[in-house]
């Protein structure tokens, strides 16, 4: 088992009993676990903290998770899987809007919420990017826009992007076939791995912020991300 023992993850729950059980499932992978209790000490620590993964609770007291992960994502890109017993659409999308990576509904299997944190930690590291490829296929240049997919590192016009791992895979994954045209069901299946069932506007919402990042910095890049209307999206090289 190819397990990271530097991995650093905050576990954010005000069931003191969900909290533990999630620590010993986490621990026996040799993750280092921290733990909050409430959304204002959970937002205070991973600003001051560098997490590798953050499990944040929806509906807490005070400040809840969705307000959590939008003050965080004002500051950091820290993967964040959202844990919460309301299954509805709505929730889900909401989550999605503010920058969740992943989203599991209560009550759910440890071994499951271990497998979701495996593979979001494989997403984001910088090292673990589709082995198939040869290293000359590792890094895509665009006129205002390149891709280091080894190095999980996003310049545009020469400037470095911040992204969540769910951002920059579905930017990678347009990127990778210029000017092919996917809509959003396919977008779900390949870039989220799993259905939504029905959850489009997820996609809608990572677009969105994703040429937000991008326009902040270059608004030539952003635009390479095209809207196909009453279809998808598309990714339009464009030219110098």
């Amino acid at each position: 088992m190819e397990t990271n023992p530097n991995y650093k993850i905050l576990v954010v729950d005000d069931e003191d009993r969900i909290r533990r059980l999630l620590k010993m499932y986490l621990e026996r992978e040799n993750y280092q676990i921290e733990e909050a209790d409430n959304g204002s000490d959970a937002l205070e620590m991973a600003l001051a903290e560098e997490y590798d993964l953050i499990l944040l609770d929806l509906m807490m007291p005070g400040i809840d998770g969705i307000e959590v992960c939008r003050q965080l994502r004002l500051k950091k890109a820290t993967p964040i899987i959202m844990l919460t017993a309301k299954g509805e659409e709505v929730n889900r999308v909401q989550g999605f809007e503010v920058g969740t990576d992943d989203y599991i509904v209560k009550p759910f299997s440890p071994r499951e919420v271990v497998l979701r944190v495996k593979a979001l930690l494989r997403r984001s590291s910088t090292t673990s990017f589709l082995k198939t490829e040869t290293k000359a296929k590792n890094v895509i240049v665009f006129p205002h826009l390149s891709i280091d997919h080894d190095a999980h590192r996003v310049l545009a016009d020469g400037k470095e992007v911040s992204l969540t791992p769910k951002e920059y895979e579905l930017l990678y994954f347009l990127a990778k076939t210029p000017d092919k045209v996917y809509d959003r069901e396919k977008l779900l299946k390949e870039v989220w791995q799993y259905e939504f069932f029905g959850d489009l506007r997820t996609v809608d919402t990572h677009v969105k912020r994703l040429r937000e990042k991008l326009s902040k910095v270059s608004p030539d890049a952003a635009s390479m991300i095209v809207t196909v209307w009453g279809v998808g999206y598309k990714f339009e090289a464009g030219s110098e």
